[in-house]
């Protein structure tokens, strides 16, 4: 019997699968489109129904249905068989527990607490009242799977225990802590707070984050899960699972800040809510990372978003830098105005659907926003107006990627300020020196989530069949060529070992063209480490004053380039 993947590709053609995600135009027997893994104006992104796979020209993304959906939601391969299994209508056989890997056993031991904290909130009537009152149908309630955790040190810890889970397993999914004092026993991360369990876009529940119900006066009012190997939160968004079809359809999303906002606004009829609890965000190169990854599958479905934060200066915060991303990565962003002390889940439960309506209808391009708010605080104060004005609004038309944007935006402040726009041009230029940093900063973080986009399938495909060859007495390929190429970087995949043999043997137990793929995911690591290093040396050239290191640094961008060349003539 054939296994699901090919199961799946011979129920799922690539067209379909694709342009369920992006628009594409026939052209012959092939499909076209822009390409949803890099920003372009003319379509570079080929799909051929006959080889059933695609090719970019532009970025040499490349792959099969499995490899398109993996990188387009950012999901390992078990998410992607999943979605596409249930799409296909193929009905996927329980995984071996004992060949199982670490983030299987994570994924079920998650799964159980999950059960485990809906069950608690079925017995408790106070929570479930809390819940009503605060606007949730019951519906709502299970279909966000919403739970709660007893007050108790234990309960959780001692109920997986005896579903057979071990100390080990418990601990790294987040779930209970190890004390200071070793001699104590392990207790509960999250006790006495309602449960909001956090889903990957395919729909398994892989964090929690937890709001405390009766407030001690010493807790934090939210608890989210630490980072596990299968939760990393700058890459997932509250309820991209739900909202990810209604994003595509709408040709928006709404990005709100709460638990609250994102259940009401979606109980409402705004399924293209999401929310970004737990996003770190400071001003590092990793936390600018932390917003694209997080901007990353949104911004492919669609580039126009709404951001709905509440009105308060944490929230205005927030926003700015979401904005300021949102803006440099070419996104049309919008703000809806929050009435004051409101946010998004007051304005539906107390106010009404209407309203929030109203305030996603009317809401403005960002730099219209920022505009109207500082000629209304500085409306008797011309001068102070025009300093505001450079100060916290140029930047933002600074992060614009359209010259044609930037003079619109700059005919608008002037028109509605009076300030002229020679005046507002010439501050812009100065504007452009003093973040030139800050920009080449925005710019490093985007082509480091590129770079792993790019290269982390590649790598995991071919540690995978590596592992797997490892293990058979008849290999069909030496998997030291495999390993000596990713020695640097096969370390880290250890931990996955098992879930990669998995995906191996699932795609090449019966594929005589196990070879012929493997050399040309090496050849396509390899240009990926060539690109790499070409940016490094270009980077030098710029930076070295003295004739010889920029004799050395030439010579080897040449020899960079025949290799690139040799490998793109090679195929």
């Amino acid at each position: 019997m054939n296994s699901p993947v090919q199961q799946i590709k011979e129920r799922l053609s690539i067209e379909e699968v694709v342009s369920s995600y992006i628009k594409l135009d026939r052209v012959g027997a092939n499909f076209k489109a822009r390409c949803p893994f890099h920003n372009e104006k003319t379509p570079s992104f080929f799909i051929s129904p006959e080889r059933g796979s695609y090719y970019c020209f532009g970025c040499s993304a490349k792959g099969d249905i499995f490899t398109f959906v993996e990188e387009f939601e950012g999901l390992d391969f078990k998410g992607v068989l999943k979605i596409l299994a249930e799409r296909a209508g193929v009905k996927l056989t329980e995984f071996n527990k004992e060949k199982e890997g670490e983030k299987e056993k994570l994924y079920r031991v998650i799964e159980e607490a999950t059960k485990f904290f809906e069950k608690n909130l079925v017995g408790n009537k106070e929570v479930l009242q809390y819940l009503k009152d605060r606007g949730l149908e019951e519906k709502t309630i299970k279909d966000f799977r919403i739970g709660f955790a007893l007050l108790d040190w234990r309960k959780l810890f001692d109920f997986l225990k005896s579903k057979n889970f071990t100390e080990k397993e418990i601990e790294s999914a987040g779930l209970a802590k190890k004390p200071d004092d070793p001699s104590k026993a392990m207790y509960d991360r999250f006790r006495g707070r309602i449960i909001f369990p956090i889903s990957d876009s395919s729909g398994r529940v892989i964090a929690f984050s937890g709001r405390i119900f009766i407030d001690d006066g010493k807790s934090a009012k939210y608890l989210n899960s630490p980072e596990t190997p299968i939760f990393n939160k700058s890459s997932v968004l509250f309820g991209i699972d739900k909202a990810k079809e209604a994003i595509r359809k709408n040709n928006f999303s709404i990005l709100v800040e709460g638990q609250f906002d994102l259940i009401l606004s979606h109980q409402a009829g705004f399924k293209n809510t999401v929310a970004s609890s737990g996003t770190a965000m400071t001003d590092t190169i990793e936390s600018k990372e932390n917003i694209i990854n997080n901007l990353g599958l949104i911004i492919r479905l669609s580039k126009n978003i709404v951001l709905a934060y509440d009105a308060d200066r944490a929230g205005i915060k927030a926003s700015n830098r979401f904005a300021k991303i949102a803006l440099s990565l070419g996104m049309d962003v919008k703000v809806a105005s929050m009435p004051e002390g409101m946010d998004p889940a007051d304005l539906i439960s107390k106010v009404g659907i209407d309203a929030w309506r109203e305030a996603i209808r009317n809401s403005k391009h960002f730099i219209e926003f920022m505009l109207a708010r500082i000629l209304k605080d500085f409306s008797s104060d011309g001068r102070k107006a025009g300093r505001e004005i450079k100060e916290h609004l140029l930047p933002f038309v600074n992060d614009l990627e359209s010259a044609i944007e930037k003079s619109h935006f700059i005919t608008l402040i002037s028109n509605k300020s009076g300030i002229t726009q020679d005046a507002l041009i010439e501050d812009l230029k100065r504007v452009e020196l003093e973040l030139k940093y800050e920009k080449e900063e925005t710019k490093i973080a985007k082509e480091n989530v590129d770079k792993k986009l790019r290269k982390d399938p590649i790598e995991r495909r071919l540690l995978g069949i590596a592992f797997w060859q490892e293990s058979l007495k008849d290999k069909k390929i030496d998997p030291e060529l495999i390993f000596k190429k990713l020695e640097k970087v096969k370390s880290l995949y250890e931990v996955l070992k098992e879930d990669l043999i998995y995906e191996a043997e699932e795609f090449y137990s019966n594929n005589e063209n196990l070879e012929k793929d493997v050399h040309e995911m090496l050849l396509n690591v390899e240009e990926e480490y060539l690109n790499e290093e070409l940016s490094k040396k270009m980077l030098e050239l710029q930076n070295f004053k003295g004739k010889e290191e920029e004799i050395e640094i030439l010579r080897r961008i040449n020899e960079i380039n025949k290799r690139k060349e040799e490998i793109k003539s090679g195929r």
